[in-house]
């Protein structure tokens, strides 16, 4: 049987069946946490050491860690990544399809 491909609209939330406007918000909630987790390792830091810097309790970078996307706004994350030294900066590109 053959395997069929299917391009990707850029946004494996709304591939995966989530409503446009959700599927964005998803994802700028993702690329924040991916840069968190990237900041801990990179670092080096326990996850004990990740709170203090953050301003957040040890549990709450463990659900950072284990990628708990539905326990984090966009502002709690853009506050944590402020606490070590990074400044968020928005773009603004016209998507190719609208949201519905």
């Amino acid at each position: 049987m053959p395997v069929k491909n299917t391009r990707s609209s850029g946004n494996v939330f709304k591939d995966i069946g989530f409503p446009a406007a959700e599927a964005a918000h998803l994802l700028v909630r993702s690329e924040l946490m991916i840069q968190l987790h990237k900041i801990i390792e990179a670092r080096g830091l326990k996850q004990s050491e990740a709170a203090k810097l953050f301003h957040v309790t040890q549990p709450r970078v463990s659900a950072l860690m284990k990628g708990r996307i539905d326990l984090f706004s966009v502002d709690t994350l853009i506050d944590m990544l402020a606490c070590v030294g990074f400044r968020v900066k928005v773009a603004f590109t016209k998507s190719s399809t609208p949201a519905r």
